[in-house]
């Protein structure tokens, strides 16, 4: 047997060629990295193909069909360990991995003494958060009894409401993306009908009411 195989198989699903080429060098210390996916549909044929124990994705930036579509990979797939490594999670979704058990958040801004520690947590059935997630949960916990109860977004909405917060256009979206500019339009009537509000405006204050964005990101 090799020592490749006697390393703990991974999987990572992120769409930033940066972060993925990162994780792979520093991985090959301990982990062997099976494969990178870039969207949800090889995320699942990588993970049938080579079970795995451990799966570290951006969640946000992968083209998930809402959470239901995470749930049913946890279900599919008993023995993975989650870790969620992102840049950037709302109350609502750190709330539904809280739902789902996933208990390892990561920030990409960590180091690789803290990718390590929480890696061997999620490996080891403990919990570990990004201390800037870690205060959030703290902050969701807090506001648990008065919070806003809201329609579930996919994750490609939620990314696109933040956008439309930031002040981006509907072209803006779509080149940034790298989406047509027919599709950003559907998602944005999508998003108004889904949530029941008429204009951008209400949007961006249901989405401040709600956490899936802070005041500070709203662009002024």
């Amino acid at each position: 047997m090799s020592l490749t195989e006697n390393k703990t198989a991974v999987i990572i699903a992120d769409n930033q060629f940066l972060v993925t080429e990162s994780l792979k060098t520093l991985l090959s210390e301990q982990f062997s990295v099976k494969a990178v996916a870039l969207n949800v549909t090889s995320l699942k044929t990588a993970l049938k193909r080579y079970d795995p124990r451990l799966l570290i994705t951006d969640y946000s930036l992968l083209d998930f069909n809402g959470f239901d579509e995470l749930k049913e990979i946890r279900h599919n797939f008993p023995g993975l360990n989650i870790v969620i490594l992102s840049g950037s999670i709302t109350r609502n979704e750190l709330a539904e991995f809280n739902n789902l058990g996933i208990k390892n958040v990561l920030h990409k801004n960590c180091d690789r003494d803290e990718l390590f520690t929480c890696l061997n947590a999620a490996l080891t059935g403990r919990k570990y958060y990004s201390d800037i997630y870690l205060d959030l949960l703290f902050d969701l916990n807090e506001r648990k009894s008065t919070t806003v109860e809201t329609t579930q977004l996919t994750s490609s909405e939620t990314e696109i409401v933040r956008l439309i917060a930031q002040g981006l256009t509907t072209k803006e979206i779509a080149m940034k993306k790298y989406l047509s500019f027919h599709t950003v339009m559907t998602h944005r009537k999508n998003i108004l009908r889904k949530v029941g509000v008429s204009n951008a405006s209400e949007l961006i204050m249901y989405a401040i009411k709600s956490g899936i964005i802070d005041t500070i990101e709203y662009h002024i």
